[in-house]
């Protein structure tokens, strides 16, 4: 659960496709082309599949959401926050490498260090996407969905309220212009002739880092897994849907809505 830095990890990327014509495992042969028109929407936004890894520690880090938008992924929701960052508990919080264990209230990252992943993971989505042709629409194709829980008093904490804002609107924060710099860098440097079978990828890249949209999430997923009563769920999500302007999934906990209700819902 260590972070890569960007610089970094963009040239492992290409030093990896040279070697071995691989992005961190996947083969290069397996990357998902998305070569038909037919899109799925949601929240008013194209994806080209809709599928994607939920919420856990594998969405924490950008390797891992990289990995799996070349998969296939286009709808990633991003690992759980909240203002409560620096807990000492047993990480990462899911360990199955027998059985599975959850450590309730975990969290690998700070927020800072979790924002930070899920940019780089931004840019360098869209860096793929040029760089290997991998969609035959002009439009991104892939959304991002924050997650936060789990009281309504930590959501509206200053550094949760940062954390939301700067995913909504990341213009002003100075890693967007920061990521940008380092990938005009890595351009110029030639590092990216490694990293594409495309011959006119730089000029793409180039291209599409000057287009990057700074809105990187406009919907949210509350999750009230740990014993968030249905009042402060109610009143969490309003927040989020009138003060926030998200679009809000509510994560129900099975128990939160009884067995007769569940089995209503799955009959």
């Amino acid at each position: 659960m260590t972070p890569i830095p960007f610089d970094q990890m963009l040239g492992w990327m290409s030093a990896e496709f040279k070697q071995s014509r691989t992005i961190f495992g996947i083969p290069s042969v397996k990357f998902f082309h998305k070569r038909s028109p037919e899109r799925s929407h949601i929240f008013n936004e194209p994806i080209e599949t809709p599928l994607g890894p939920a919420a856990g520690p594998h969405t924490q880090l950008a390797q891992n959401i990289i990995a799996a938008y070349l998969s296939g992924g286009r709808f990633f929701e991003l690992k759980t926050v909240q203002h409560l960052d620096e807990l000492e508990v047993d990480k990462p919080c899911i360990d199955a490498q027998d059985e599975g264990y959850n450590v309730e209230w975990s969290q690998e990252l700070t927020l800072p260090q979790s924002y930070d992943e899920y940019l780089k993971a931004w840019f360098a989505l869209e860096l793929l996407r040029n760089a290997f042709g991998l969609s035959e629409s002009s439009d991104r194709g892939f959304a991002f969905n924050m997650s936060v829980g789990y009281t309504l008093e930590g959501i509206q904490s200053k550094k949760m309220d940062a954390f939301i804002d700067g995913l909504k609107n990341a213009a002003s924060h100075p890693l967007f212009e920061n990521y940008k710099r380092t990938i005009r860098k890595h351009i110029e440097s030639g590092t990216f002739a490694n990293l594409s079978v495309q011959a006119d990828a730089s000029e793409r890249i180039r291209e599409s880092m000057e287009r990057t949209t700074p809105f990187v999430s406009g919907s949210v997923t509350l999750s009230t897994m740990h014993g968030c009563p249905p009042g402060e769920i109610e009143a969490i999500a309003r927040y989020l849907i009138h003060e926030k302007g998200l679009h809000t999934f509510i994560k129900l906990n099975p128990t939160l809505l009884s067995y007769e209700g569940v089995r209503t819902i799955l009959q």
